[in-house]
Protein backbone atom coordinates (compact mmCIF):
# COMPACT_ATOMS: atom_id res chain seq x y z
CA UNK A 1 0.00 0.00 0.00
CA UNK A 2 2.66 2.14 0.60
CA UNK A 3 3.85 2.23 -3.03
CA UNK A 4 3.73 5.12 -4.67
CA UNK A 5 0.31 5.06 -7.41
CA UNK A 6 0.04 6.98 -10.38
CA UNK A 7 0.22 10.64 -10.37
CA UNK A 8 -2.39 13.15 -12.28
CA UNK A 9 -0.54 16.11 -14.03
CA UNK A 10 -2.68 19.48 -14.40
CA UNK A 11 -4.65 19.69 -17.73
CA UNK A 12 -6.81 17.63 -19.47
CA UNK A 13 -2.97 16.14 -21.18
CA UNK A 14 -1.65 15.18 -18.28
CA UNK A 15 -5.49 13.05 -17.65
CA UNK A 16 -5.06 11.89 -20.80
CA UNK A 17 -1.58 10.45 -19.95
CA UNK A 18 -2.74 9.20 -16.52
CA UNK A 19 -5.64 7.45 -17.78
CA UNK A 20 -3.31 5.74 -20.21
CA UNK A 21 -0.70 4.88 -17.57
CA UNK A 22 -3.80 2.77 -15.68
CA UNK A 23 -4.44 0.96 -18.13
CA UNK A 24 -1.86 -0.87 -17.79
CA UNK A 25 -2.21 -2.76 -14.82
CA UNK A 26 -4.15 -6.01 -15.10
CA UNK A 27 -7.45 -6.53 -14.40
CA UNK A 28 -7.34 -9.86 -11.85
CA UNK A 29 -9.08 -12.84 -11.99
CA UNK A 30 -11.37 -13.75 -9.10
CA UNK A 31 -8.93 -16.48 -7.23
CA UNK A 32 -5.87 -13.97 -7.85
CA UNK A 33 -7.71 -11.34 -6.41
CA UNK A 34 -9.07 -13.52 -3.15
CA UNK A 35 -5.40 -14.95 -2.96
CA UNK A 36 -4.09 -11.38 -2.73
CA UNK A 37 -6.77 -10.38 -0.27
CA UNK A 38 -5.58 -12.99 2.04
CA UNK A 39 -2.13 -12.37 1.55
CA UNK A 40 -2.82 -8.71 3.14
CA UNK A 41 -5.02 -9.35 5.70
CA UNK A 42 -3.24 -12.53 7.22
CA UNK A 43 0.42 -11.32 6.31
CA UNK A 44 0.33 -7.32 6.03
CA UNK A 45 1.99 -8.14 2.66
CA UNK A 46 1.73 -4.35 0.70
CA UNK A 47 2.74 -5.97 -2.65
CA UNK A 48 -0.76 -7.79 -2.44
CA UNK A 49 -2.55 -4.38 -1.14
CA UNK A 50 -0.67 -2.35 -3.99
CA UNK A 51 -1.74 -4.66 -6.53
CA UNK A 52 -5.43 -5.06 -5.70
CA UNK A 53 -5.00 -0.97 -6.07
CA UNK A 54 -3.82 -0.70 -9.31
CA UNK A 55 -5.98 -3.35 -10.70
CA UNK A 56 -9.17 -0.86 -9.55
CA UNK A 57 -7.99 2.67 -10.46
CA UNK A 58 -9.77 2.24 -13.69
CA UNK A 59 -12.97 1.61 -11.37
CA UNK A 60 -12.14 5.09 -9.84
CA UNK A 61 -11.66 6.79 -12.64
CA UNK A 62 -14.99 5.88 -13.93
CA UNK A 63 -17.17 6.59 -10.94
CA UNK A 64 -14.75 10.24 -10.83
CA UNK A 65 -15.75 10.91 -14.19
CA UNK A 66 -19.42 11.17 -13.00
CA UNK A 67 -18.75 13.85 -10.86
CA UNK A 68 -17.29 16.15 -13.42
CA UNK A 69 -20.06 18.79 -13.25
CA UNK A 70 -19.11 20.04 -9.64
CA UNK A 71 -16.31 22.33 -11.09
CA UNK A 72 -13.69 21.09 -9.45
CA UNK A 73 -9.89 19.74 -10.84
CA UNK A 74 -11.18 16.49 -12.12
CA UNK A 75 -7.54 15.16 -10.76
CA UNK A 76 -8.44 15.70 -7.23
CA UNK A 77 -11.44 13.98 -7.33
CA UNK A 78 -9.89 10.69 -9.10
CA UNK A 79 -7.22 11.55 -5.90
CA UNK A 80 -10.11 11.24 -3.31
CA UNK A 81 -11.95 8.51 -5.07
CA UNK A 82 -8.15 6.65 -4.76
CA UNK A 83 -8.15 7.62 -0.83
CA UNK A 84 -11.62 5.82 -0.73
CA UNK A 85 -10.15 2.62 -2.55
CA UNK A 86 -7.28 2.27 -0.09
CA UNK A 87 -9.59 2.61 2.40
CA UNK A 88 -11.69 -0.49 0.65
CA UNK A 89 -8.47 -2.68 0.38
CA UNK A 90 -7.72 -1.92 3.96
CA UNK A 91 -11.46 -3.32 5.06
CA UNK A 92 -11.88 -6.22 2.23
CA UNK A 93 -12.57 -9.32 3.74
CA UNK A 94 -12.33 -12.15 0.66
CA UNK A 95 -14.02 -14.59 2.65
CA UNK A 96 -17.44 -13.43 1.99
CA UNK A 97 -17.58 -14.50 -1.19
CA UNK A 98 -17.89 -10.69 -3.34
CA UNK A 99 -15.74 -8.85 -5.40
CA UNK A 100 -13.92 -6.14 -4.45
CA UNK A 101 -14.99 -3.89 -6.97
CA UNK A 102 -18.69 -4.41 -5.16
CA UNK A 103 -17.58 -3.50 -1.95
CA UNK A 104 -14.91 -0.90 -3.16
CA UNK A 105 -17.65 1.54 -5.20
CA UNK A 106 -19.64 2.55 -2.12
CA UNK A 107 -15.70 3.62 -0.63
CA UNK A 108 -14.68 5.23 -3.27
CA UNK A 109 -18.12 7.26 -3.81
CA UNK A 110 -18.18 8.34 -0.04
CA UNK A 111 -14.93 9.26 -0.21
CA UNK A 112 -15.21 11.97 -3.23
CA UNK A 113 -18.40 13.12 -2.02
CA UNK A 114 -17.65 14.04 1.18
CA UNK A 115 -14.57 15.83 -0.73
CA UNK A 116 -16.88 17.49 -2.96
CA UNK A 117 -19.36 18.79 0.38
CA UNK A 118 -15.71 20.25 1.59
CA UNK A 119 -15.24 22.13 -1.31
CA UNK A 120 -18.04 23.75 -1.98
CA UNK A 121 -18.83 25.04 1.69
CA UNK A 122 -21.83 25.17 1.20
CA UNK A 123 -24.00 27.16 4.16
CA UNK A 124 -25.32 23.53 6.54
CA UNK A 125 -24.87 21.42 3.73
CA UNK A 126 -24.80 17.94 4.72
CA UNK A 127 -26.97 18.75 7.83
CA UNK A 128 -29.38 16.13 6.21
CA UNK A 129 -29.38 12.88 4.23
CA UNK A 130 -32.56 14.81 2.06
CA UNK A 131 -30.10 17.75 1.24
CA UNK A 132 -27.01 15.62 0.38
CA UNK A 133 -28.98 13.35 -1.87
CA UNK A 134 -31.02 16.47 -3.37
CA UNK A 135 -26.96 18.19 -4.40
CA UNK A 136 -25.84 15.11 -5.94
CA UNK A 137 -29.03 14.44 -7.73
CA UNK A 138 -30.41 17.71 -8.74
CA UNK A 139 -28.43 17.33 -12.32
CA UNK A 140 -29.19 14.14 -12.76
CA UNK A 141 -33.49 14.68 -12.51
CA UNK A 142 -33.04 18.25 -14.26
CA UNK A 143 -32.04 15.92 -16.92
CA UNK A 144 -34.76 13.58 -16.70
CA UNK A 145 -37.06 15.89 -17.07
CA UNK A 146 -35.24 18.21 -19.61
CA UNK A 147 -34.88 21.51 -17.26
CA UNK A 148 -30.94 21.88 -17.98
CA UNK A 149 -31.07 25.87 -19.36
CA UNK A 150 -29.31 27.86 -17.00
CA UNK A 151 -31.74 30.04 -14.45
CA UNK A 152 -34.28 29.55 -12.41
CA UNK A 153 -36.63 26.60 -12.79
CA UNK A 154 -39.89 26.49 -13.85
CA UNK A 155 -42.63 26.48 -11.30
CA UNK A 156 -43.82 23.09 -12.64
CA UNK A 157 -40.29 21.98 -12.98
CA UNK A 158 -39.19 22.89 -9.08
CA UNK A 159 -42.38 20.82 -7.75
CA UNK A 160 -41.55 17.52 -9.66
CA UNK A 161 -37.67 17.78 -8.61
CA UNK A 162 -38.70 18.12 -4.90
CA UNK A 163 -41.51 15.46 -5.13
CA UNK A 164 -39.01 12.90 -7.03
CA UNK A 165 -35.83 13.87 -4.08
CA UNK A 166 -38.19 14.14 -1.18
CA UNK A 167 -37.15 17.62 -0.33
CA UNK A 168 -38.97 21.27 -0.43
CA UNK A 169 -39.72 23.49 -3.00
CA UNK A 170 -37.57 26.02 -1.35
CA UNK A 171 -34.45 23.82 -1.05
CA UNK A 172 -34.92 22.72 -4.74
CA UNK A 173 -34.64 26.54 -5.70
CA UNK A 174 -31.70 27.23 -3.49
CA UNK A 175 -29.69 24.44 -4.55
CA UNK A 176 -29.93 25.08 -8.14
CA UNK A 177 -29.23 28.51 -7.80
CA UNK A 178 -26.13 27.48 -6.26
CA UNK A 179 -25.32 25.00 -8.52
CA UNK A 180 -25.88 27.25 -11.26
CA UNK A 181 -23.26 29.21 -10.11
CA UNK A 182 -23.06 32.43 -7.87
CA UNK A 183 -23.20 35.74 -9.58
CA UNK A 184 -20.91 39.07 -8.45
CA UNK A 185 -22.45 41.12 -5.62
CA UNK A 186 -21.09 43.93 -7.91
CA UNK A 187 -22.86 42.65 -11.25
CA UNK A 188 -25.03 46.35 -11.92
CA UNK A 189 -28.77 45.53 -11.68
CA UNK A 190 -31.43 48.07 -12.68
CA UNK A 191 -34.56 48.28 -10.54
CA UNK A 192 -38.05 49.80 -10.92
CA UNK A 193 -38.34 53.18 -11.34
CA UNK A 194 -35.01 53.93 -13.07
CA UNK A 195 -33.26 53.53 -9.99
CA UNK A 196 -30.31 51.12 -10.54
CA UNK A 197 -27.02 50.08 -7.98
CA UNK A 198 -24.98 46.77 -7.72
CA UNK A 199 -26.59 42.92 -6.72
CA UNK A 200 -25.02 43.69 -2.98
CA UNK A 201 -26.87 46.95 -2.29
CA UNK A 202 -30.50 44.72 -2.65
CA UNK A 203 -29.34 41.47 -0.20
CA UNK A 204 -30.73 40.90 2.82
CA UNK A 205 -29.21 39.12 5.61
CA UNK A 206 -31.86 36.89 6.71
CA UNK A 207 -29.33 34.45 8.28
CA UNK A 208 -29.61 33.91 12.18
CA UNK A 209 -27.71 35.69 14.00
CA UNK A 210 -23.79 34.39 14.63
CA UNK A 211 -24.64 33.58 18.36
CA UNK A 212 -27.69 31.69 17.64
CA UNK A 213 -25.41 29.76 14.74
CA UNK A 214 -22.80 28.70 17.06
CA UNK A 215 -24.87 27.24 19.15
CA UNK A 216 -26.54 24.92 16.27
CA UNK A 217 -23.23 23.99 15.46
CA UNK A 218 -22.16 22.94 18.76
CA UNK A 219 -25.55 20.90 19.11
CA UNK A 220 -24.86 19.40 15.39
CA UNK A 221 -21.18 18.45 16.49
CA UNK A 222 -22.47 17.16 20.29
CA UNK A 223 -24.71 14.56 18.51
CA UNK A 224 -22.31 13.18 15.45
CA UNK A 225 -19.66 12.96 18.20
CA UNK A 226 -22.76 11.10 20.19
CA UNK A 227 -23.32 8.81 17.25
CA UNK A 228 -19.53 7.84 16.61
CA UNK A 229 -19.37 6.51 19.88
CA UNK A 230 -22.53 4.67 19.74
CA UNK A 231 -21.73 3.10 16.46
CA UNK A 232 -18.73 1.58 18.40
CA UNK A 233 -20.92 -0.93 20.09
CA UNK A 234 -21.69 -2.52 16.89
CA UNK A 235 -19.25 -5.01 14.76
CA UNK A 236 -18.03 -4.89 11.77
CA UNK A 237 -20.99 -6.34 9.90
CA UNK A 238 -23.39 -3.92 11.83
CA UNK A 239 -21.51 -1.51 11.01
CA UNK A 240 -21.45 -1.57 6.98
CA UNK A 241 -24.93 -2.55 7.02
CA UNK A 242 -26.29 0.19 9.03
CA UNK A 243 -23.99 2.70 7.23
CA UNK A 244 -25.10 1.67 4.28
CA UNK A 245 -29.01 1.68 4.79
CA UNK A 246 -29.23 4.66 7.26
CA UNK A 247 -26.32 7.01 6.80
CA UNK A 248 -25.28 6.89 3.23
CA UNK A 249 -26.59 9.77 0.78
CA UNK A 250 -28.10 6.75 -1.59
CA UNK A 251 -28.69 4.25 0.36
CA UNK A 252 -27.65 0.51 -0.55
CA UNK A 253 -31.09 -2.24 -1.31
CA UNK A 254 -31.71 -4.92 0.85
CA UNK A 255 -30.73 -6.93 -2.35
CA UNK A 256 -27.16 -5.38 -3.16
CA UNK A 257 -26.27 -6.03 0.74
CA UNK A 258 -27.78 -9.66 1.07
CA UNK A 259 -25.22 -10.21 -2.62
CA UNK A 260 -22.12 -8.30 -0.51
CA UNK A 261 -22.74 -10.82 2.36
CA UNK A 262 -24.47 -13.66 0.81
CA UNK A 263 -27.21 -13.44 3.30
CA UNK A 264 -30.84 -13.60 2.88
CA UNK A 265 -32.28 -10.15 2.27
CA UNK A 266 -34.91 -10.77 5.53
CA UNK A 267 -31.61 -11.54 7.36
CA UNK A 268 -29.97 -7.85 6.44
CA UNK A 269 -32.83 -6.48 6.89
CA UNK A 270 -33.02 -8.04 10.84
CA UNK A 271 -29.44 -7.04 11.36
CA UNK A 272 -30.48 -3.28 9.74
CA UNK A 273 -32.80 -2.69 12.95
CA UNK A 274 -30.89 -4.60 15.76
CA UNK A 275 -28.12 -2.31 14.55
CA UNK A 276 -30.21 0.47 14.53
CA UNK A 277 -31.72 -0.38 17.85
CA UNK A 278 -28.39 -0.48 19.40
CA UNK A 279 -26.91 2.43 18.17
CA UNK A 280 -30.32 4.32 19.67
CA UNK A 281 -29.76 2.80 22.91
CA UNK A 282 -26.04 3.57 22.82
CA UNK A 283 -27.23 6.77 22.00
CA UNK A 284 -30.00 7.47 25.02
CA UNK A 285 -27.23 6.15 27.39
CA UNK A 286 -24.55 8.52 26.39
CA UNK A 287 -27.23 11.50 26.08
CA UNK A 288 -27.90 10.83 30.03
CA UNK A 289 -24.54 10.51 31.25
CA UNK A 290 -23.78 13.84 29.47
CA UNK A 291 -27.17 15.13 31.34
CA UNK A 292 -26.27 13.90 34.66
CA UNK A 293 -22.65 15.53 33.65
CA UNK A 294 -24.27 18.97 33.29
CA UNK A 295 -26.46 18.98 36.33
CA UNK A 296 -23.51 17.81 38.74
CA UNK A 297 -21.51 20.66 37.21
CA UNK A 298 -24.70 23.09 38.09
CA UNK A 299 -25.12 21.44 41.63
CA UNK A 300 -21.31 22.48 42.73
CA UNK A 301 -21.29 25.50 44.85
CA UNK A 302 -19.16 28.26 43.45
CA UNK A 303 -15.64 29.18 44.53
Amino acid sequence: MAQSLPSIVSGEGGLSRYLEEIRRFPMLQPQEEYMLAKRYHEHEDTGAAHKLVTSHLRLVAKIAMGYRGYGLPIGEVISEGNVGLMQAVKKFEPERGFRLATYAMWWIKASIQEYILRSWSLVKMGTTANQKRLFFNLRKVKGKIQALDEGDLKPEQITEIATRLNVSEEEVVSMNRRLSGDASLNAPIRASEGESGEWQDWLVDDHESQEAMLIEQDELDNRRDMLAGAMSVLNDRERRIFEARRLSEEPMTLEELSSEFDISRERVRQIEVRAFEKVQDAVKAAARRQAQSLRTIDAEPAH
